[in-house]
């Protein structure tokens, strides 16, 4: 850490730095700003790591004083990285990554309005605001998104004599019995609540059902009257009647994509990622609002994103605001989402996308994504409480709903009471 009078003496000698950080510093007076991306590629050839080096090639040549060094990471391990980094001392600058609250509440963060200008904030996209605040100060900005459509086999659904999808719950069981009864071998509905990802079918169902998962305060609400409804209704019109797998609680979206793509499962929840799973499977589908219990309520979808954020270690705001608002310069973010299937975040890039009959396999979620229902991304403790939704709320199929809900409400409600006394 640098004496105070020569953090005054480097304050003044350049009007580069915005405080008195140590990090990146040249002699010429340029600063490089760290960069640390999660790596949404499944392989070197589309790797994250070329959509970066791209944007940073362009942006460095068009601003010499600023450098950008980009390391991009795997899901599995950018959390724990970046957690060491910033505990030895050498934090980055900017973090992509899923989550954002714990850093917030660590007040490690800039918030949004001071390394965004007033163009690039209003551009973003306004259903991500809420969901990118902490305590009503936004500290997140999204990156990426996805939201999730019902999809069906036509094929299927021809052999079953059913003419078009279903609308409510009433609907979706009257077709899965359908199903079972006239195409054996075939499960009617994919219900996977393993503990990939059962927070996100569960959030539908409750969306869907007219509950929450928290409400508008950032209180749990698990076991909520609406809630216990959807649960139940669940293992006696679904479960029970072998209209889905045996045990929901062991099913990982994985296996339920998969047995789509091949035919095995007639009607499942999913994100955009499934339509080209579906294409190389050559299954006929098709896609629709996800299925509510009252048909007069407005169709609801799960939101999902992942966030932007910058750090204040380093005292490089001003680098970094310049360096943010390039990045989300329309040009990069179409890029960005065209390359990976992404929904956009920004106004611009979602007229881009959505221009003259562009992306069509992609417009029931986009047109779905106005009405999303986000995670509660601001709560420091979501990630812990994720963490036991995925592996404990399929039970609330199997046994007694009321019972397994109002222990993960009792878990989920300690958990955030912990994290915000911290």
């Amino acid at each position: 850490m640098l004496n105070s009078r020569l953090c005054a003496a480097l304050a003044t000698a350049t009007l580069l730095l915005s405080g008195c950080g140590t990090l990146g510093l040249g002699s010429d007076g340029t600063v490089t700003l760290k960069l640390v991306a999660a790596d949404y590629g499944d392989s070197e050839a589309n790797s994250s790591t070329h959509y970066w080096n791209d944007v940073v090639s362009r942006f460095e040549a068009a601003n010499p004083k600023i450098k950008v060094d980009v390391q991009v990471l795997a899901w599995t391990d950018i959390d724990a990285k970046v957690a060491a980094m910033v505990k030895s001392g050498h934090s980055p600058d900017i973090v992509q990554t899923g989550g954002f609250a714990d850093k917030a509440q660590a007040n490690e963060l800039y918030p949004v309005r001071e390394v965004l200008s007033m163009d690039t904030e209003a551009n973003l996209l306004n259903v991500f605001d809420q969901a990118g605040q902490v305590l009503g100060t936004q500290y997140g900005m999204p990156f990426v998104s996805s939201s999730r459509a019902f999809f069906y086999n036509k094929a299927i659904f021809a052999q079953a004599g059913i003419s078009q999808p279903p609308v409510t719950w009433a609907d979706l069981k009257a077709d899965a019995d359908l199903i079972r009864a006239k195409v054996p071998g075939v499960t009617p509905y994919a219900l996977p609540l393993g503990p990939e990802e059962a927070q996100a079918e569960s959030m539908m169902w409750i969306n869907s059902g007219g509950g929450q998962l928290a409400d508008d305060a950032g209180n749990y609400a698990l076991n909520s009257s609406q809630n216990i409804n959807t649960f139940t209704w669940l293992r006696t019109n679904l479960v029970e009647t072998h209209d889905t797998y045996p045990d929901p609680s062991t099913v990982d979206r994985g296996k339920a994509f998969a047995d789509f793509a091949a035919g095995k499962v007639a009607m499942l929840n999913g994100h955009p990622t499934l339509i080209q799973q579906a294409a190389q499977g050559k299954i006929d589908y098709g896609t629709a609002p996800i299925p509510r219990k009252d048909a007069a309520a407005k169709p609801t979808t799960l939101g999902v994103a992942d966030w932007m954020m910058a750090f204040t270690a380093n005292g490089h705001r001003d680098q970094i605001r310049t360096f943010l608002n390039f990045a989300y310069l329309k040009q990069n973010m179409l890029k960005l989402d065209e390359t990976y299937n992404f929904l956009p975040v920004t106004q611009d890039s979602l007229d881009a996308m959505t221009a003259g009959g562009q992306h069509n396999d992609l417009k029931p979620f986009l047109d779905a994504l106005p009405n999303a229902s986000f995670y509660p991304y601001g709560d420091p403790a979501w990630d812990t409480v994720s963490g036991r939704l995925k592996k404990d709320i399929g039970k609330a199929v199997k046994g007694d709903p009321g019972q397994q809900l109002g222990t993960l409400e009792q878990y989920a409600t300690d958990q955030a009471k912990s994290a915000r006394q911290q």
